[in-house]
């Protein structure tokens, strides 16, 4: 039986004080949520098109779900994030999910493209996890096979903290025997300044 792929893109509503805070120190809360709106529609547009997935908006503050904030598509379906910390609204929708393997990104990778999210559901029918790691020790990609149904993974996790894939894998391992993890290639996301200046050159040298 072929199961649904699900892609979950994480996302906050684009509003001057609430996305980019570090960037915004530089640039200014308006230039802030430009770049974070340039960087979501770059995510959510070309992954909601793709007919091997289906893509999910998961958008937080909830009031907000259902604004499309011009990201939109005939298959994106949208999801409110709910309450709680980060690791409470990823372990709401990764349990409520039809079945089929699931795959988490955010919105602020200028590297994530198709053929990446691609490879990582390919990596799960070998794979009971997948992680793409990042540089802060965090990562910009989680996935599961969900067969078995992982539950509670994402709970005790230092979030936004040099142990954060250490946590979750740590989470892995306490709910499957040996559990088979495939791990990525390193990217980083766009949270300052620096890492900002850094994807335009490299964007530029293209």
């Amino acid at each position: 039986m072929n199961l649904t792929q699900h892609l979950v893109i994480f996302a906050k509503a684009p509003r001057l004080g609430t996305v980019k805070s570090r960037l915004a120190a530089d640039v200014g809360e308006v230039e802030a949520v430009r770049i974070y709106r340039q960087l979501a529609e770059q995510t959510i547009r070309p992954l909601s098109r793709d007919a091997r997935w289906q893509t999910y908006l998961a958008l937080t503050p909830d009031k907000d779900a259902l604004n499309g904030f011009g990201w939109s598509s005939p298959k994106l379906a949208r999801l409110p994030q709910g309450r709680g910390d980060l690791g409470d609204r990823l372990g709401r929708i990764h349990h409520d999910l039809a079945p089929g393997p699931v795959i988490f990104i955010g919105t602020d990778l200028p590297d994530i493209n198709n053929e990446r999210v691609a490879r990582a559901f390919k990596a799960l029918g070998n794979y009971d996890a997948v992680i793409g790691p990042a540089g802060d020790g965090g990562y910009w990609l989680i996935g599961f096979k969900r067969r078995p149904r992982i539950l509670d993974v994402f709970n005790n996790i230092r979030w936004s903290s040099s142990h954060t894939m250490k946590d979750t894998i740590r989470n892995i391992e306490a709910k499957i025997h040996q559990p088979r993890i495939k791990l990525l290639e390193q990217l980083n996301d766009i949270d300052d300044i620096a890492s900002y200046q850094k994807a335009q050159n490299k964007r530029l040298r293209k």
